[in-house]
């Protein structure tokens, strides 16, 4: 398997050769590369402790105290001293590899999770910030059908591993190693691999996510997103300036995997991302996200998420690419069957 900092490499040489550069820089306040866009180059690292949703224990309050938050920190790190000397013991299944119910890890142990272990720099205590309440809006009427539905309900206890899967279909593209909804659009918070890396050539920014080592292209020259009836699992992106801040633009998604927040069963067809990227200091890149999608939720809403600059290169990432686990995991499937 080709490397993927080769091919991103191959990508900037490719388009260097093709594109000549400006001869001046824009005044700015931040620092621009040579044909004047602002430089938002690097390895990011997004990891944190706060939750996509405001806790409803804190219902009216938007940030923590330092003391909380400290408090927080000291709690993580002792939890992890736990974890990494307790006696070895058998796992139980759940909704995910990562977390079991009671919070403990999953099939993969303490070693391999990488949260991190403070709040975003704010001390909010949700990346929601619009609505005000840190939440994600009501569903529609529809949507809350779809979500309460038998089949999703189906869908999810197959996802736990409580029912067995009737075929491929039935597990999601992260499980399929196809694409991951941490990667995005739009990026998000997850057990490891919390590290996007930005490249930029004149027309064009590449963002390479860890998690699943996907690479999406940006065009900034302005050209329309492709026919309406092409949709894409990462969507189409178009991106543009607004002064120091990176904005892009994200529609036809095809819906075959889960985006951030959406309920099973969601066609997404109608959802629109709003993306924007601004380097607000030498070690921080503020990433903000605004989601539409009148057939799920009554409501857009809004995420912020600083980024902090890592100073290390991002791992190759490989999830069982073919699909060859596919075959053990029906087969484990049929057997489940075979017992009830």
């Amino acid at each position: 398997m080709k490397s993927s900092f080769k091919v991103v490499g191959y990508f900037v040489i490719a388009l260097m050769a093709m594109m000549p550069l400006s001869s001046a820089a824009q005044a700015t306040s931040g620092p621009r590369l040579p044909w004047g866009d602002p430089d938002l180059q690097g390895v990011w690292d997004y990891r944190t402790v706060t939750p996509l949703q405001r806790p409803e224990d804190q219902a009216d309050r938007e940030f923590l105290t330092e003391e909380e938050a400290a408090s927080i920190e000291q709690e993580i790190l002792q939890r992890n001293a736990l974890l990494l000397n307790r006696a070895p013991e058998r796992t139980s299944t759940s909704n995910q590899v990562d977390r079991r119910e009671d919070g403990t890890p999953g099939f993969y142990n303490n070693f391999w999770l990488d949260r991190g272990t403070t709040a975003v720099g704010s001390r909010r205590t949700s990346l929601i910030v619009d609505p005000s309440d840190g939440r994600l809006p009501e569903l529609t009427s529809s949507a809350q059908m779809r979500a309460d539905s038998s089949e999703a309900k189906r869908l999810a206890a197959v996802r736990r591993g409580a029912e067995p899967a009737q075929s491929w279909t039935d597990f999601d593209a992260g499980d399929r190693c196809i694409q991951h909804a941490k990667a995005g659009p739009p990026i998000s918070v997850g057990g490891y691999n919390n590290n996007v890396q930005v490249f930029q050539v004149p027309g064009y920014v590449a963002l390479l996510n860890e998690q699943n080592h996907d690479v999406r292209v940006i065009p900034l020259d302005g050209q329309p997103h492709v026919a309406a009836q092409i949709s894409q699992w990462m969507g189409d992106s178009r991106g543009y300036w607004e002064g120091e801040t990176l904005v892009v633009e994200t529609v036809q998604f095809n819906g075959k995997h889960d985006q951030i927040g959406r309920p099973l069963l969601s066609t997404g067809e109608n959802l629109s991302l709003i993306e924007r990227f601004t380097r607000a200091d030498a070690d921080t890149l503020h990433y903000e996200f605004t989601v539409n999608d009148p057939s799920i939720w009554v409501r857009s809403w809004t995420v912020e998420l600083p980024m902090k600059r890592n100073p290390d290169l991002i791992f190759e990432f490989a999830c069982h690419e073919g699909n060859y686990s596919m075959e053990v995991m029906l087969a484990g499937s049929r057997m489940q069957e075979r017992r009830n």
